[in-house]
């Protein structure tokens, strides 16, 4: 795979979480999430080399985070170097509605399984404590971002934002090639097809930690191959 550095994000598209998070402190109930935005966010400028990441995974019960429910969330810590991985936290949480057989087929994670498990709001002032000052690793931030902003909305009343690197994002464009649109040959941005484009290890899909190991690994070659440690994390995380 050829060397392909992403280009810096303009400046009018940076986003300065630290600014946001100070407002969001003022604004927030009192109580896990204000303590969390209070605890404030890395400066733009900070290095992508020196940025605290946790790559974060969910399994839900399905794709709408307005009507589906998470039932299990995996955390990973790690630096573009280094995976942590004896810093790892699982939780399964057991959902207020009844699963699908169709989400079952997909994560397998049962009825039976979740029986004991506790609510979501239970373990979420936990999940906030994991997340704080930490830039979130992701594949595919509109399912990660949505389903915790409206768990916070349940448990808080006022939603959850964190920064986020999205190898999704990044591999799109990564890879983007003009003539491939135009002939209908776009590579697949699936979690496995990427890691295989970098020939990492195929794991079995479909459970939050094993998916944010995925996360986390796949990142780290990204950054060797697309994105300048050097830089700042401003140019990568939306």
């Amino acid at each position: 795979m050829s060397k392909h550095v992403l280009k810096n994000k303009k400046e009018e598209e940076i986003q300065d979480w630290q600014e946001m998070f100070a407002q969001w402190a003022e604004e927030a109930p009192e109580g896990p999430l204000k303590r969390y935005y209070q605890a404030g966010m890395i400066a733009a400028n900070t290095s992508l080399k020196d940025a605290p990441l946790l790559a974060l995974d969910l399994e839900t019960t399905g794709l709408d985070p307005h009507q589906d429910e998470i039932i299990s969330l995996g955390l990973i810590p790690l630096s573009s170097k280094i995976i942590r991985c004896q810093g790892a936290k699982y939780w399964m949480a057991k959902p207020e509605h009844s699963l699908n057989a169709e989400s079952v087929t997909i994560h397998e994670i049962t009825h039976a399984e979740l029986a004991g498990a506790p609510s979501l709001n239970a373990i979420l002032d936990e999940i906030l404590i994991a997340l704080t000052n930490q830039v979130v690793v992701v594949h595919c931030v509109s399912i990660e971002r949505q389903f915790l902003l409206e768990a916070s909305m349940k448990a808080y009343g006022y939603p959850l934002y964190f920064p986020v690197l999205d190898t999704m994002d990044i591999e799109r464009q990564a890879t983007f090639k003009p003539w491939w649109q135009r002939f209908g040959r776009r590579p697949s941005l699936r979690l496995d097809a990427c890691r295989q484009r970098y020939k990492l290890p195929r794991y079995k899909a479909h459970h939050a930690l094993t998916d944010a190991l995925s996360s986390a690994e796949l990142l780290q070659a990204q950054i060797s191959y697309h994105m300048d440690p050097e830089a700042d994390i401003s140019n990568y995380w939306m």
